[in-house]
This record gives structure tokens, sequence and C-alpha cells, in this order.
């Protein structure tokens, strides 16, 4: 054409493919703002005063140990022997497993406070015992000691020597701090594979924990640790003795599906060493996918029903009470 120079050609074809974009970006913010409105629910405000929680759907894991009416371990059940209710509503049991293979991570946290001095080196003895009969090449156990403040003296491990050195090297303080115990060993155990166990060894008492019951509890249920409470008492009737913190342990063991002792002699603690280890031995692995999506709430309670036989009304269930839709931020 007269007068066009190829520069400005160029330049045309420029502004042309210009005008062509912007058009077709305002046509997919179109599209986009109509989705938008068809995928709202009618009449729905977007300032609703009633948050929904949206939960990702994994799959949950409850380990639960069955006993009769002695106190011994049930084996041998089916997987249609339980039910599994999640805030009142039922499961459908997608994994089912005697639990004898899965890995076993155990926190072993034991008191060196002063209050404890005096036995120690009956609960290191009775300890190492505990590790020989429990661990095998796929286990791994991690000592922690506490005092005013929480050492983990070694890694998780299955070579007992490093164990028995571990426990060799927990040494006595002033104060208590329980809770951090709790707190600390269980977010070691967060990071773990297969079945996690926190055992404690300890009077009851705290002190000078930073963390609180209620940090403690959260942190061992987040972590889906089973909690195992030895609660040391030397005199049994003692004035000294911290109930509130004791009342505490208990809570704690039952609310993750674990369970508590009390222990005045070598003999007794070797007795509740023993008993967790026959338990963790004779577990079950029920596993599921939530069936809804939606909650209000933060915790879901779970309920594991066992039938099978006139014997199973005596029988008693214990598992976690439940899991957080979200992990705590500390």
């Amino acid at each position: 054409m007269p007068g066009w120079t190829e520069g400005g050609c160029s330049q045309v074809y420029f502004f042309y493919r210009m005008r062509k974009s912007a058009t077709l970006i305002l046509l997919l913010l179109a599209s986009a703002a109509a989705l938008g409105q068809q995928s709202a629910p009618p009449n729905q405000s977007t300032n609703d005063s009633t948050p929904t929680l949206k939960v990702d759907v994994k799959l949950v894991n409850v380990y639960v140990t069955v006993t009769n009416a002695q106190g011994g371990p049930v084996a041998g059940l089916k997987k249609e022997d339980f039910t599994v209710q999640e805030d009142g509503r039922e499961q459908t049991i997608a994994v089912f497993d005697r639990e004898s293979a899965v890995p076993l991570s155990i926190a072993l946290a034991i008191d060196t406070s002063l209050s404890t001095r005096h036995d120690l080196p009956l609960e290191q003895a009775s300890a190492k015992r505990f590790a020989r009969a429990i661990m095998r090449p796929v286990d791994a156990l991690s000592v922690f000691g506490f005092s005013e403040t929480v050492l983990q003296s070694t890694s998780y491990t299955s070579e007992l020597k490093r164990i028995d050195d571990g426990i060799d090297h927990i040494r006595l303080g002033a104060a208590t701090a329980m809770f951090d115990a709790i707190y600390l060993a269980s977010r070691s155990l967060g990071r773990r594979q297969g079945r996690k166990v926190l055992v404690l060894i300890t009077d009851g008492g705290d002190t000078v924990s930073k963390m609180d019951y209620k940090d403690a509890v959260r942190a061992a249920e987040e972590a889906e640790s089973i909690v195992y409470s030895i609660i040391v008492v030397p005199i049994e009737n003692s004035a000294g003795r911290e109930t509130g913190g004791e009342h505490a342990l208990i809570q704690i063991s039952e609310d993750t599906g674990g369970k508590y002792y009390y222990a005045t002699s070598m003999s007794q603690l070797d007795d509740a060493f023993r008993q967790i280890s026959d338990e963790l031995r004779t577990q079950y692995l029920l596993a599921y996918y939530p069936s809804q999506r939606l909650s209000n709430s933060q915790f879901r309670r779970i309920e594991v029903g066992v039938s099978g036989g006139p014997e199973a009304a005596s029988y008693r269930v214990r598992h976690r009470a439940g899991y957080y839709t979200f992990k705590s931020d500390f």
C-alpha cells in the first residue's frame, strides 16, 4: 500500500496482536466470573457466621488393644468382630491387621528429678530389660531423661548397646518438667512412621514445665502416640505424692489408648514393662477413610466396638479418643 514502510507494517501488526490478546483476556475473566456465580450455593452469604472446616480425606489409623476380664490381651479377633464410629457415624473399615510386623518407635522418658534419686538405678535396670524384651531389628527406641530440662540421650535406634548407654547416661536434676517431656517426646514420635509409643517412668510431679497439660495431651494425640505411664510410688501413702500429676498421667494414657501402672518395687516395675510388651504384640490396626468430609469441629471422636460371642461383653477396648482435623502450630 502507498505510504507503508516495513517498520509501519510491523507496528500495525503489533497493535493488532495486542488488541486481540486484550479481548481474549476479557473473555476469560468473564467466563471465570460466570463459573464462580454458578458454583456458589443459592442464598448463601459470604459472611456465614458458622464457618465449616474442609478436611483432607486421609486414612485414619486406629490401633486397638482388647483385654479380657482378667486384663490379659485378647488375640485372634477378626475384622467382622469390630465396628468403628466417628462422631457417631458408622465407618467402613478399609484396613484390618493384627499388629505384630509393623515397626515400633518407642520414646522412653525417665524422670531424673531429685524425688526419684533412690529409685533411679532400679528404673534404669528395669528399662534395659524392657528394651531387650521388646526390641526387634525393625523397631527403634529413643531415651529421654527429664528433670528441670528434657534431654534426649540417644536418637532412635535398634542397637541395644546404644540404648543401654543412653539409659546409663541420664543424670539427676533438681526439678521436674514432666509435661515438657511428654510434649517433646511426642513431637519426636510425630516424625516417625508405624506404631508410636511413649513410655513414661515418673512419680507424677511437675514443677517447672513450660508446657501445660493441654499442650502435652494435644502433642501426644497429634503424634498418634500411645502413652503408657508407670507411676513410681516409693511410699504409697506418702503425704508428698503429687496426685494432680498422677491424674493427668492417667487421663493422657486413657485418651491415647495406652494404660497406666503403679509401681512400688522392682518386681512391679518389671511386671508393668512385661504387660506393655505383651500388649504391643497383640494390638489390632483398624483404618478407615472418614465418610464425612466437612466438620464444624477441630476434633473428631472415635468409638470402637467389639462383638463375637458372649465373652465379648466382658472385653475392654482401648484406643485413641480421636484426632484433630488440623495440627497445631506450636
